[in-house]
């Protein structure tokens, strides 16, 4: 997976995150999605993300690697 660097962060649109108005967890290719998902879990397991967050990063993520 290639790493974003912080100018092509910021020209992603919105729908390119799996939460889009924080413009967190980037899933605009399948390695990204995979990271975003992995991410959230840890996030979520440490207290930082709330479970709601954690499942619409999971579903953003799976229609993105074609599970949906």
């Amino acid at each position: 997976m290639s790493k974003l660097e912080p100018e092509e962060r910021e020209d992603l649109s919105k729908s390119k995150f799996a939460l889009p108005d924080e413009r967190k967890y980037p899933v605009e290719d399948k390695a990204h999605a995979r990271n975003a998902k992995a991410r959230a879990a840890q996030q979520e397991k440490a207290g930082n993300l709330s479970a709601s967050d954690r499942k619409k990063v999971d579903v953003k993520a799976d229609k993105v690697l074609g599970k949906s």
